[in-house]
């Protein structure tokens, strides 16, 4: 947790405020009891009525006063524990910003949710804790032996012998319960990762009639994490018992000794239930003590793993002095690119090379796992290439920064993602200052303004996550337009177009072709009849080029494209 400490410099002057009043709140907590015993020695004992009005009122004011520097304390603790998750949070969001896809495959999207809710909100739980709880305790148990020692040395050795027995009780246990506390995270981990699959994959769970292997699943995650949790629930539950029983029997301790020397002389009765008082609230502060102590442990493991987050030297970052020259990037030259995912044995993308020109449409076509969709995360520099360069307008695209490069770049994935929010937010997202006439334009083009206009709200219709309201075609509409928006200088639609029917497929390519006007197009098909009119289609064939050329050509040189084409065109469409 320390290497998370620099996170509280903003709050140092809170931080300190809180120590200092925390000090002076148990200093104001210990001086009661001794208050107690005076009014109960001189005055009580005495029979000094206005001694004890004066001393009565006097410990009035000291208990308001210790009550009200307890709720300031309370409201400080509360906005530093607050002040300090959000900041540990926005900084694991603005570094994961800048993980690679290889990045984010290491941490995994389950384990990463977790760690920047759960684990950041128990860091600010801890911290909340560790000052009411824990940083009083030393202060309580030192000042308190110290009071009872100026009073009777030898019901002092009474408190600190069931001090002793506490804490030897308390050591025992945690060892056990400071072991379980470090694989709890790792079964929330677990319940994220399967209630996750659950939701996104709920088609398919209900599709193959899988609802009861899933609830099995889910029972699993969940029973694991809690029988994980019962025991540590158990022993603390027996710590909390064990430790009254402790308290109890060093003040009747105390009550009989104290009796015995009372009755010599040797002690007086107030200076008894003083005792009492002390050994009482030396041991609940003890108590609170090793119950965070025993939660450091926990903390402490969800700080290693935010700081794993944290350390993460992304594999994909920008230069220290980017280049920032041309205001246009419209050629793109792949030149002898080879490219392996991690891990994998053999390269996925071997010595490509081929050049698309602005104002043409550039078509990438091949069997599935040839490599098509790499190549489109390979311009985005998604991933860093193995060999090669990748060239826009002859600058290597790790020479731009990366903001730079995508924001030449309209993008529209071969799995659609909408986000959460209306279809006017969702089309202007990356281009939030866009016009509701620009809006509506994209969306004419995309051939999405038809349906968006049958809704009933309109552009103002909500979209649930992922889109999981519209149909497939309308969330690709949707996707394209967003593209379209942004009026970049160069586009890439990676199967974008799969889920329209012929007419409306035909109808978008005629309208992008005016719309797309001097850009670079790259289009990743896996229909023919998509691509038959582009500039240059490349066919891949195991992640090597098996030919370029237009339709024509290709169907008489290359065989591959030649299979492609005959497995999908009808005898009057292959002639």
């Amino acid at each position: 947790m320390l290497k998370l400490f620099h996170f509280l410099k903003p709050y140092k002057v809170t931080l300190v405020a809180v120590i200092l009043l925390t000090f002076l709140l148990t200093l104001g907590t210990l001086f009661i009891p001794t208050l107690t015993a005076e009014i109960v020695n001189k005055g009580v004992m005495k029979g000094d009525i206005p001694y004890i009005i004066k001393a009565g009122v006097f410990m009035l004011l000291i208990s308001a006063l210790t009550g009200a520097v307890n709720v300031f304390i309370n409201r400080l603790a509360t906005n530093l524990s607050a002040g300090l998750a959000r900041d540990i949070r926005e900084a694991v969001f603005v570094k994961v910003q800048s993980f690679s896809i290889t990045d984010f495959n290491k941490i995994g999207t389950a384990s990463m949710i977790t760690r920047a809710t759960s684990d950041v909100t128990l860091i600010g739980d801890t911290t909340i804790m560790f000052i009411l709880m824990l940083l009083p305790a030393p202060v309580m148990a030192i000042g308190g032996l110290c009071l009872t020692f100026a009073k009777d040395r030898v019901l002092a050795l009474i408190i600190v012998a069931t001090m002793v027995v506490f804490l030897l009780l308390a050591a025992l246990l945690g060892k056990k319960v400071i072991l379980l506390f470090k694989l709890i995270q790792i079964k929330m981990d677990n319940i994220n990762r399967t209630l996750r699959e659950n939701v996104i994959g709920v088609r398919v769970i209900r599709a193959f009639n899988r609802e009861k292997y899933e609830k099995s699943r889910v029972d699993a995650a969940s029973s694991d994490y809690a029988d994980n949790a019962i025991r540590i629930n158990k022993m603390i539950a027996v710590l909390q018992p064990i430790a009254m029983m402790i308290i109890n029997c060093g003040i009747i301790g105390i009550l009989w000794l104290g009796g015995v020397r009372a009755a010599e002389g040797a002690v007086q009765i107030g200076d008894i239930m003083a005792m009492v008082e002390y050994c009482f609230l030396i041991l609940i502060f003890l108590i609170m003590g090793v119950m965070m102590f025993m939660y450091i442990p926990r903390a402490q493991a969800c700080a290693d793993r935010i700081n794993e987050i944290l350390m993460i030297n992304p594999e994909i970052s920008d230069m220290a002095v980017p280049h920032s020259g041309r205001k246009e990037y419209a050629h793109l030259e792949f030149r002898d690119v080879t490219f392996r995912y991690p891990n994998a044995e053999e390269p996925v993308l071997s010595n490509l090379s081929f050049e698309s020109s602005s104002g043409e449409v550039t078509a990438i076509i091949g069997g599935t796992g040839a490599g098509k969709s790499t190549i489109a995360s390979l311009i985005l520099r998604f991933f860093e290439i193995e060999r090669g360069c990748i060239l826009l307008d002859g600058i290597d695209i790790r020479e731009l920064s990366q903001k730079e490069l995508r924001d030449k770049i309209g993008f529209v994935p071969q799995k659609t993602f909408l986000f959460s929010g209306t279809i006017l937010e969702n089309i202007r997202y990356g281009t939030e200052n866009a016009t509701q006439q620009q809006v509506e334009h994209a969306a004419k083009v995309a051939q999405a303004h038809d349906f968006i206009t049958e809704m009933e709200q309109g552009y103002h219709s909500h979209v649930a996550q992922g889109g999981s309201n519209l149909s497939g075609g309308q969330k690709q509409r949707l996707a394209i337009a967003r593209a379209l928006i942004r009026k970049p200088e160069f586009y890439i639609f990676d199967d974008s177009f799969s889920a329209l029917d012929f007419n409306t497929d035909a109808k978008l390519r005629r309208a992008l072709k005016s719309e797309t006007g001097s850009s670079t197009v790259v289009i990743i098909a896996q229909r023919v009849s998509s691509i038959m009119d582009a500039d240059r289609i490349i066919v891949l064939d195991d992640g090597k080029i098996a030919g370029i050329g237009r339709h024509g050509d290709l169907m008489k040189k290359c065989d591959v494209y030649r299979q492609i084409a005959a497995s999908q065109l009808s005898e009057e469409e292959l002639v």
